[in-house]
């Protein structure tokens, strides 16, 4: 029985660590396409989130692997796999569900790592990334992996769910976290702007986080940011594309000088 846990673990560490390769190489190579230069002279740092990251997909991988075991081998969750199970209407109901919870309890942990010693001891690592690429959004200290890791195998007790419907809630939850990092907009401006983008969290909202800090906790909706007063608005991108710039003219130490303004953990 160990074993077979061991080898589930190993098993999920490995789909992790591909899914995270595919996807944020996938988008890499799209905003080497759409903005060449925005990441040139960021290889050094791109290494580092791509190390931090395979690490933390080891992490994300204990708990993934033992309620995978669990699930097949004892019953332990309530994944269900014939989509008839429940009605139709829950599957959607379920997925919604399942992303309310997480990215509540996402902003919660995410501002508690923002207080000073979490911050200094963990959260520091992540926003080491500036500005943060398409290869950081996985890229964490193994404390704030384990509590990422920790959310969506808890969930599969309480909250049924189908396993087609668990997957897409994993996949909307790789998908986002990359794109939430790349530097640029890849969805449809309704998506970031009016009445839909004032609920949902693309990557103009997190780009505010990473340049203020104190602000735009949230994973995939902006309502707990919207409650507890910590949305700031969108961020502006003209920033990091004129860095790029300046890199790829040999001034980025004079962009760098001129971007004004200090970082600090709220």
């Amino acid at each position: 029985m160990r074993l077979a846990i061991v080898l589930s673990a190993i098993a999920m560490t490995a789909i992790v660590g591909i899914r995270y390769l595919i996807v944020s190489g996938a988008f890499a190579a799209a905003t080497r396409a759409r903005h060449p230069g925005l990441y040139r002279g960021l290889d050094a740092q791109m290494r580092r989130e791509i190390w931090w990251s395979i690490a933390s997909a080891a992490i994300y991988g204990g708990p993934a692997g033992i309620v995978a075991w669990g699930w097949q081998n004892r019953g332990w969750t309530q994944i269900y796999p014939d989509v008839h199970a429940y009605p139709l209407w829950y599957l959607p109901v379920s997925v919604l569900a399942f992303l309310f919870a997480h990215d509540t309890w996402f902003y919660w942990t995410h501002r508690w790592m923002h207080r000073p010693k979490p911050f200094k001891l963990a959260h520091a690592v992540h926003h080491a990334s500036r500005p943060p690429t398409a290869w950081a959004a996985m890229a964490f200290h193994p404390i704030e992996a384990i509590t990422g890791a920790v959310i969506i195998p808890l969930l599969v007790f309480p909250i049924p769910i189908n396993v087609g419907a668990l997957g897409l809630v994993l996949t909307i939850m790789t998908v986002m976290g990359v794109t939430n990092h790349m530097g640029w907009e890849v969805f449809p401006r309704f998506m970031w702007r009016g009445a839909l983008g004032g609920w949902l969290i693309t990557a103009s909202h997190h780009q505010r986080h990473h340049e203020q800090y104190g602000c735009n906790y949230g994973l995939y909706f902006r309502f707990w940011d919207r409650l507890c007063g910590t949305d700031k608005g969108l961020g502006d991108f003209t920033k990091a594309h004129a860095k790029a710039a300046a890199r790829s003219s040999g001034h980025a130490g004079m962009a760098d000088a001129g971007s004004g303004g200090s970082r600090h953990a709220a």
